[in-house]
């Protein structure tokens, strides 16, 4: 049986619920998977009939409830309807919306915890929302990662081969530089190791980023890397993973992108983020044109996958957001909820 993925509908507001639309209108994405979206029928609807002018016929189900097997074919989108949207306004924040995605997520991983689904992918939400709402998460891992229990975990970045890793997420620069340190560093490189190998990798290359221009150059742009990163390194090749670094940031990530490591792990949230949106974003003519890229968060119990975009409220509800995104999130998560 192909397996059974809830993907979260995000911030209603956003273009969440079109590029959903958009990717279940593909064969090739039905061939794969059975695709349960935990939102809202009636946003689903909207996006179906007018945003997309797909007219995929929805069908609606009761939170909790699984549509019988015949209900999965082409043509056909299911929602399990919370129902907790009535008015909203596309590319508007408001903490109706920043409440009832975080309801989607919330179920989504009591599914996926009770294993009723095989996996979870998540459409984009907006951190104001979700605070207006008084959900005090800064994004979709940190919330992952509470509703689970889970305390060692990270993101990893994917396009196509290139794949980056970060010791730490959304903080202030000057508290991810405190977040530099040997212990954490260790746990992300063996997180990142398990990971590759589960999808494949037998012997995983890894680059471990400086922090400092050109890796500190011996002490003499900061010592991080001689006391902290280095260190790491050595304990990880101790255990048996062929890891190098500390590498300078301005190169390694070029040499993970022609081939020569199969993950870098970066040190903070842009210094990862900004060569893997490089390769995979691409704009022209006033919009992004492509927009490829998976988020997978590390050390779950279960399997989360994402769209490596924001809810573009700029463009939501006109139609013309990229579902390329959520097409490799999905791919990746049968491929990881089959592993």
């Amino acid at each position: 049986m192909k397996p059974l993925l809830g993907i979260t509908m995000g911030d209603p507001a956003g273009v969440g619920a079109e590029i959903i639309v958009k990717v279940l209108a593909r064969e090739s994405i039905n061939q794969i998977c059975r695709a349960l979206v935990i939102g809202d029928f009636n946003v689903m609807q909207r996006a179906s009939r007018d945003v997309t002018k797909l007219d995929l016929e929805v069908g609606r189900c009761d939170p909790g409830q699984i549509p019988e097997a015949e209900a999965f074919r082409p043509g056909r989108i299911n929602v399990m309807d919370l129902a907790n949207i009535d008015v909203f306004e596309w590319g508007k924040i408001s903490a109706v919306c920043g409440r009832a995605a975080y309801e989607y997520i919330e179920t989504a991983v009591q599914l996926a915890m009770d294993g009723t689904i095989d996996g979870t992918v998540t459409a984009p939400i907006h951190k104001e929302a979700l605070n207006q709402a008084g959900i005090s998460f800064p994004g979709h891992t940190e919330i992952f990662a509470s509703l689970t229990g889970t305390e060692d975990y990270t993101m990893m970045l994917v396009e196509g081969d290139f794949r980056v890793v970060h010791v730490s997420g959304h903080l202030s620069l000057r508290e991810a530089i405190e977040r530099v340190k040997k212990d954490r560093i260790l746990r992300v490189i063996k997180l990142t190791s398990d990971m590759l190998r589960r999808i494949g990798i037998e012997h995983p290359r890894i680059a471990v980023a400086g922090l400092n221009p050109h890796a500190g150059e011996s002490g003499l742009f900061g010592d991080e890397e001689q006391l902290e990163i280095a260190p790491a390194v050595a304990d990880a090749g101790s255990l048996g993973m062929q890891v190098q670094g500390p590498l300078p940031p301005d190169t390694c990530f070029s040499e993970a992108s022609g081939g020569k490591f199969d993950a870098v792990v970066a040190m903070y949230h842009d210094q990862g983020h900004i060569p893997l949106k490089m390769k995979g974003f691409v704009w022209d003519r006033n919009r992004f044109a492509s927009v490829r890229g998976v988020n997978i968060t590390l050390g779950l119990p279960i399997v989360r996958t994402s769209v490596d975009h924001g809810v573009a409220f700029d463009i939501a509800g006109k139609g013309i957001a990229s579902e390329q995104s959520m097409a490799a999130a999905i791919e990746l998560a049968v491929k990881l909820a089959s592993s």
